[in-house]
């Protein structure tokens, strides 16, 4: 449909309102169709069904200024152009080979009259799976500088959905989820039973992050999220619990303002995956799609790997980051006097490096190799680090050297203790003194208030700083794995060193708090995972006994640590435990060292937000396939039908499964591996213990 001539005509007449156009406008792909419409108001609405089942009704869009005249009063519809594109893209990296893109575009033209001149585009872009739409600024002379008050994009919801939630917090997502109706949303009591985490919660109690999961009650689920988010605040969601209604919330900057734009811009988009059955929501590439295309040319030095590293041991007190007690504790020359339990020295990096050179693994991280850990955490200082001093036990070329003679590659650890500014000012010498010690990936933390004073980690500066730290990072050939990052929204596309992102509750969370409860790991792929790769930290093997507080636990058994590799997606990959944990069950971490960081095929078997998870993937170039199953607290068998493998081979299936009295409060590192030859034709039977799961790796049988 091309422009409405009709319409353009009667604008250009000075024609009241009442004589214009208002809709409705539609696209539509398999299941899914979306309906644009100027309301009695003329405010821009849109509208979501999925066959015959409403999934938003007519919902209100718009962006407000400061000074008025925004996109948020009447405004007159001039046009509109619908178009399909169907073509398929390879990633770099990921979860499979190719992706299809296949999507119907409504692109909608709006004027402001109360602003002669103002022009706005909405477009919608309509998959089989979901919708994205955006707000488009185009290069015009009434519209130059602008500043962004708030978005008043809605999501009318036909009915009180189950959500899966966590607080719209300015400064974390490293919180667990409620599952709750929408009418139960509050999270000021959530935040009151998160003590474990320093929070800094928005001040609307009725906010929540997204992605966030909701699932109808009449089987239909519902993924909101967002995509390629790019000079703008992250977006919340005030819940009306009454109405249903979600109505964004963007994350301030330091003057109380959302967004400072300058046409021609654009909003990232606004995203909804739907379906009627969840293994789709899981499967949906709608996010990555909606994103750009690889800015960085070459990228065959992009590569996926798996490490282990001087860090769990410091995160359970064995040692700690930093080399003294605190930076005045001195000797008579001045020097920093060593407590002993510094972790990052060079005999004990050098046991790490020998344990991933004997068992393939191919990096180690260091973290607290580096002055400052003294006197770093909540501080608000801003030059703690210079990012390329290493403590006097740390032998920065010793360790090169060392790592170099395994064929194993070092992992650089930045921590920024939340000084933004800090560290850009030393991006470019930090970057510099990776290349020369060979480090072709580093872990960034952003930990504390961010310097700049008021910003916040998910605000616009923010959100900028992260995009300039992988753009200076692929200068110099270097994958990052940004901690305390905003959530993802499938920027890995754009910037495919951006490997991975922490952005939500690790396992690091059962070394120091009440942990995370069984079902914790069956939400996070319906959640924080949905825009992009989590550094989960997975591979815990000595699951309780590892604290001076006995209560302390990994609430798994060892056999979910090992499907968590399989359903907890990462090209940087941890194997997060401690050598000598790992080396009194070598015949389970087999399936770790086996079990591959790069796909070609990844399918969604069985799943349920909260309950459970099955997935199974075919690694890159090889025919070989890894599945993982896992379950919340309850006990489950899970059948799997192996019709995924290619018919008329023989495979042999390497099971590692719960024992029969595994149980993650009672016996959680109780497990049993079995071998049997199977084919496409074959079915499995996995019996998950309570907190439990079962990894399998399906390699061909020589010669068959």
């Amino acid at each position: 449909m091309k422009n409405n001539l009709f319409v353009l005509l009667l604008v250009a007449l000075g024609l009241p309102a009442a004589a214009q156009a208002t809709g409705p406008l539609s696209a539509s792909l398999g299941n899914v169709k979306l309906t644009f419409a100027l309301n009695a108001a003329r405010q821009p609405t849109y509208a979501v069904a999925y066959g015959k089942k409403p999934v938003v009704n007519a919902s209100r869009l718009g962006i407000a200024f400061e000074g008025g005249a925004g996109f948020d009063g009447p405004l007159v519809l001039t046009g509109s152009e619908v178009k399909n594109v169907d073509e398929t893209w390879e990633p770099v990296w990921g979860e499979v080979k190719s992706i299809r893109n296949h999507y119907q575009q409504l692109t909608v033209h709006l004027r402001q009259p109360a602003a002669p001149g103002r022009r706005l585009d909405v477009v919608f872009r309509v998959f089989a799976d979901g919708v994205g739409f955006r707000y488009e600024f185009p290069r015009q002379l009434a519209l130059g500088n602008f500043v962004v008050s708030d978005e008043l994009t809605e999501f009318a919801l036909p009915a009180d959905h189950q959500a899966f939630w966590i607080p719209g917090d300015y400064d974390t997502n490293e919180y667990l989820y409620t599952k709750s109706r929408l009418s139960a949303v509050d999270n000021s009591q959530q935040v009151k039973s998160s003590s474990d985490i320093a929070v800094r919660v928005a001040p609307d109690a009725q906010a929540v992050a997204t992605p966030l999961m909701l699932k109808a009650d009449d089987g239909l689920y519902l993924n909101i999220h967002e995509a390629a988010q790019v000079d703008y605040p992250a977006m919340q969601l005030h819940v009306d619990g009454a109405s249903h209604r979600l109505t964004a919330r963007l994350v301030p900057n330091a003057v109380g303002s959302k967004a400072f734009l300058h046409a021609p811009s654009r909003t990232p988009w606004r995203t909804l995956i739907v379906s009627d059955n969840a293994p789709d929501i899981l499967a949906s590439k709608l996010i990555l799609n909606l994103n750009e295309p690889s800015k960085i040319k070459d990228t065959s030095w992009i590569k996926p790997m798996k490490f282990v590293g001087v860090w769990w041991e410091m995160q359970i007190g064995r040692t700690d980051w930093k080399y003294a007690e605190s930076a005045d504790t001195l000797d008579a020359k001045g020097q920093l006097i060593p407590t002993g339990r510094h972790g990052a020295n060079t005999a004990n990096v050098k046991r790490y490096i020998d344990f991933a050179a004997a068992h393939h693994i191919a990096g180690v991280l260091v973290e607290g190799w580096n002055v400052g850990w003294e006197d770093w955490f909540g501080n608000w200082k801003e030059n703690v680090f210079d990012f390329v001093t290493p403590y006097p036990d740390f032998n920065v070329q010793q360790i090169s050297d060392y790592a170099k003679s395994k064929g194993v590659q070092m992992i650089m650890h930045n921590e920024t203790s939340g000084s933004a500014t800090n560290y850009e000012q030393h991006l470019d010498t930090a970057y510099q003194f990776m290349n020369k010690y060979g480090y072709p990936a580093v872990k960034t933390g952003y930990v504390g208030r961010i310097i700049p004073r008021g910003e916040h980690h998910d605000g616009q500066w923010m959100s900028n700083h992260f995009v300039r730290v992988a753009e200076m990072a692929a200068k110099h050939r270097v994958a990052v794995d940004m901690h305390e990052a905003v959530r993802p929204t499938g920027l890995a596309r754009t910037y495919p060193n951006w490997m991975a992102s922490e952005a939500g509750r690790g396992n690091e969370y059962n070394a120091f708090s009440i942990g995370n409860p069984p079902e914790h790991e069956t939400i996070m792929p319906f959640t924080r995972l949905m825009g992009g790769p989590m550094d989960y930290t997975p591979g815990i093997f000595k699951l309780q006994g590892y604290s001076a507080n006995p209560a302390r636990r990994v609430q798994t058994t060892l056999a979910k640590q090992l499907a968590l590799y399989v359903t907890l997606y990462s090209p940087l990959q941890m194997a997060a435990d401690l050598p000598e944990n790992y080396a009194q069950h070598l015949d389970a971490f087999q399936f770790i060292q086996d079990v591959p960081v790069d796909w070609d095929d990844t399918r969604i078997l069985a799943a349920e937000p909260g309950d459970y998870i099955t997935t199974v993937r075919k690694a890159k170039g090889k025919d070989e396939w890894y599945l993982g199953s896992i379950t919340d607290e309850n006990a489950r068998q899970q059948p799997v039908k192996l019709s995924f493998l290619p018919p008329g081979r023989r495979y042999e299936a390497i099971v590692y499964a719960d024992a029969p009295d595994a149980d993650w409060q009672k016996n959680p590192a109780a497990y049993q591996i079995t071998r049997q030859v199977v084919t496409s034709k074959s079915v499995l039977l996995l019996k998950l213990a309570p907190g439990g799961g079962a990894a399998v790796s399906f390699k061909p049988v020589a010669g068959r």
